[in-house]
């Protein structure tokens, strides 16, 4: 076992390592600490792109697997990320050396954050969006922002950036911490203002339930200060809810005629949507953006209430919110062949799923929309959402569901059945299909498929490389 009293950040640190280094969060903050001046090296037991790209230009030692010997110059600080187990041989080595370690989100509080006004974006869904938005404007507005965000950002080419501004934009995850810290990353932050998107059941593999999934939301409002600032959602009952009992200043933003940032008339102006902002019931103005669907209108609205507290006036949002070039992995177009559209999205749970396939329908409302989904994540190969699942695709004009590959990783009577939920959604009058592997579903699409066709891919993984395999195939 590591010995608690060594989970600490010495005072003088100069050599870092991070065990997992190429997960998403953990390679932006190797990087931001490259920045800083620290000497950094990291491991990983998979090597993969983008991150591994990013860390060979930053000059950051990648070492391939895992192995003690890794620690033998004896860095000063050890990173564990939260996908390392105790009997980890970096972990073991760890201990037998008697290293200080800690975890990402303790490192980026000590480092990153210190001395920053923390803005974090928390919720079941829309995180890296808003988190991503918010980080654009201030940038945009010449504030010169720090942020750390799990998806890659357009307009940075990244998803991480050391500003020398007095703010730092954190996606705030609910996942937990690390093998010796297993509460949520998002309680070792200290918000300055704070974002509160949704509360929905998620993560099946360390949440029992909804009901614990709360718990550990109304913990992180417990952490917001008297003086700061919580911006939450208006039709979420469990935000509703909680929000009322937090302690700090509070702001509805949504819909609701009697929300404080409210969103008036929207208006699809291909490539761009038009949305009409009120504050406090007064017109803010008019906006544009390239982002598609109500979702991310309300993504857009809860970043402009976080910017317009920091003093960015509504001229310098607008020029943000216009030249916003979206993240990696969120209705992103991978290409273009034969009139027919390929996209990209990490939509996983079913709300997900209902919004994302509700705003590319809105969007290409004369168009065949093709939804091709992986049940990839704990929560998703389970059978805790096969009802919901069914009820999620009715905005998909034909719809290709794949056998999980990793169902082996979920107890057999727990198991998400991907054939009932093809019966299920033929029963509901659609054109459903079942396919036990990758290749037979670019088969499939490349034979099916016609001119004006978008095929929308979800997933939170890579999917085999479909994209590429989809378009080389039409």
């Amino acid at each position: 076992m590591i010995p608690p009293e060594n989970n600490r950040i010495p005072e003088k640190v100069g050599t870092i390592h991070l065990v997992a280094v190429c997960g998403t969060a953990m390679g932006a903050l190797a990087c931001m600490l490259k920045d800083m001046g620290y000497q950094v090296t990291g491991s990983d037991s998979n090597i993969y792109a983008p991150m591994s790209r990013f860390l060979e230009d930053k000059g950051i030692a990648i070492n391939v697997g895992f192995d003690g010997d890794h620690l033998a110059y004896q860095p000063d600080l050890v990173i564990i990320g939260n996908a390392v187990t105790r009997d980890n041989a970096e972990a073991v080595a760890t201990e037998r050396m008697g290293l200080c370690y800690c975890s990402m989100p303790q490192a980026v509080n000590r480092f990153a954050a210190a001395g920053k006004r923390q803005l974090l974006v928390a919720g079941t869904h829309g995180k890296t969006t808003t988190s991503a938005l918010l980080a654009w404007i201030l940038f945009s507005a010449g504030r010169d922002p720090s942020f750390i965000i799990g998806g890659i950002l357009a307009n940075f080419a990244g998803n991480y950036r050391s500003g020398a501004g007095d703010c730092i934009v954190i996606e705030a995850d609910e996942y937990d911490t690390a093998f010796f810290d297993k509460g949520p990353k998002f309680l070792h932050y200290s918000p300055d203002a704070a974002i509160l998107t949704s509360i929905e059941f998620d993560h099946a593999d360390i949440y029992r339930d909804l009901a614990h999934v709360r718990h550990a939301f109304e913990r992180f409002l417990s952490t917001i200060k008297p003086q700061s600032l919580l911006i939450s959602i208006d039709d979420d009952g469990e935000v509703i809810d909680l929000a009322g009992s937090a302690k700090c200043r509070r702001l509805a933003y949504g819909a609701r005629a009697d929300s404080h940032w409210r969103l008036g008339d929207v208006d699809i102006q291909a490539p761009f949507t038009r949305f009409r902002i009120l504050k406090g019931g007064a017109d803010y103005g008019m906006f544009r953006s390239r982002m598609i669907g109500m979702h991310n209108l309300k993504n857009a609205l809860a970043a402009v209430a976080v910017a317009d507290e920091l003093g960015v006036a509504p001229e310098q949002i607008a020029a943000a919110l216009e030249t916003f070039a979206g993240v990696k992995r969120r209705q992103e177009i991978r290409g273009t062949k034969r009139g027919i559209i390929v996209m990209d999205d990490f939509a996983h749970h079913p709300t997900a799923v209902k919004e994302t396939l509700r705003a590319v329908k809105s969007y290409f409302a004369d168009q065949r929309v093709v939804a091709v989904f992986e049940p990839r994540t704990h929560s998703s190969m389970r059978k805790v959402f096969q009802k919901d699942y069914a009820a999620v695709f009715d905005a998909a004009d034909r719809i290709c569901i794949r056998k999980p590959a990793l169902l082996k990783k979920v107890p057999e009577g727990e198991r998400l059945s991907s054939l009932q939920l093809v019966a299920d959604l033929k029963k509901r009058g659609k054109d459903a299909f079942h396919f036990d592997d990758t290749q037979s579903i670019v088969d499939d699409l490349a034979e099916s498929s016609r001119s004006g066709d978008v095929i929308l891919v979800m997933s939170n993984g890579g999917f085999d490389n479909i994209h590429e395999r989809l378009l080389d195939a039409l």
